[in-house]
């Protein structure tokens, strides 16, 4: 983090990824704890619910191959079908509470890295005590862009299914009507990764700005200008590197090629760990991006100003305000 604010915007695709390691290895213990405290258990919980969820859902699709062959009305019928109702029951509770933990554990985990990155960036002393004093208050701005990024996504697919729907019910599933389908969802994907790299910039923005909810994710659409095929480009990277960790989980825990049971529970360790890293360096990334576009769009950032902003007055987090960050365009 040693290169000055006008050098930042010229880092390239490479470049990004070794400064973010050199960032996370300027602090290799207070990255480490919040690995072991937050993003460890976090990858934990996402793979793990890719287990139980098949063991669930395996019971589930037994009992209805089942219920099938049984005649309506007889007390096996019956029996089945209350087995198959809990079942789904147990399914779903299962869900919203993996959902809301895996949430917050997220949204902790964003907020302690960006908050240390910055720290970091303005050669502030930082413990691990006092990120942890610090995140749960910026972890309730995350959430409000978390709402708002979820609805606008919410309101994409919905649009988009309706529009599919449609155009397949006017021109037919063939052909021409084929075509115009695949390039709808060709349109769709690019839609969904430019909403979801604005989304992790407006994490950022969240954590070190005073706007948060709407008005970080309008204030992020903003600073991606410019700086949008990179960001995707590496989004889609992470995210493929990502797909790469859940299949081989899938095929060697969930699957059981994984050479018995000692053998998955070794695989399952090794892929918790590789999602950490592949978290902890993802969060690390979006936070030098964000920097990033701060220069490119020549938004000075005082640095003294930052780390006022990010002391803890009476016990209440500040976050920058906007004239602090964004004070007059440097001369490039």
């Amino acid at each position: 983090m040693d290169k000055e604010q006008d050098e930042i915007q010229f880092l390239g695709f490479l470049d990004i990824f070794k400064e973010s390691l050199g960032v996370v290895s300027a602090m290799k213990k207070i990255f480490f704890q919040i690995t072991v405290v937050m993003i460890i258990p976090l990858s934990f919980i996402y793979l793990a619910h890719i287990e139980i969820s098949d063991i669930i859902f395996t019971d589930i699709l037994r009992d209805e191959y089942i219920l099938d062959r049984i005649q309506e009305g007889t007390q096996t019928y019956d029996k089945i079908s209350d087995v198959l109702t809990s079942e789904w029951t147990a399914f779903w509770f299962f869900k919203i509470a993996y959902f809301i933990f895996f949430l917050v554990l997220a949204l902790l985990s964003t907020s302690a890295v960006v908050y240390t990155i910055a720290c970091i960036y303005t050669s502030k002393e930082i413990s691990f005590k006092k990120i942890m004093s610090v995140v749960p208050k910026v972890w309730k701005r995350l959430m409000v862009t978390f709402l708002w990024s979820f609805l606008i996504l919410f309101a994409y697919n919905i649009l988009t299914i309706t529009i599919l729907i449609l155009w397949l019910i006017m021109m037919g599933p063939r052909g021409f009507g084929l075509f115009g389908a695949v390039l709808l969802m060709l349109m769709y994907m690019a839609g969904f990764v430019y909403i979801t790299v604005i989304y992790h910039l407006a994490s950022v923005v969240s954590v070190l700005e005073d706007v948060h909810g709407l008005d970080a994710i309008i204030k992020s659409k903003g600073l991606i200008k410019g700086k949008l095929g990179i960001s995707a480009l590496i989004f889609l990277l992470l995210n493929t590197i990502f797909i790469g960790i859940q299949t081989g989980f899938e095929y060697f825990v969930v699957l059981g090629y994984g050479g018995g049971f000692t053998g998955s529970v070794w695989y399952a360790i090794l892929f918790v760990l590789l999602l950490a890293i592949l978290m902890l360096y993802g969060l690390t990334i979006q936070t030098i991006i964000y920097l990033i576009c701060k220069s490119y769009h020549h938004e000075n950032i005082d640095k003294s100003s930052l780390a006022d902003h990010l002391e803890d007055y009476d016990g209440e987090y500040v976050p920058l305000k906007s004239k602090d960050v964004q004070l007059e365009a440097f001369d490039v």
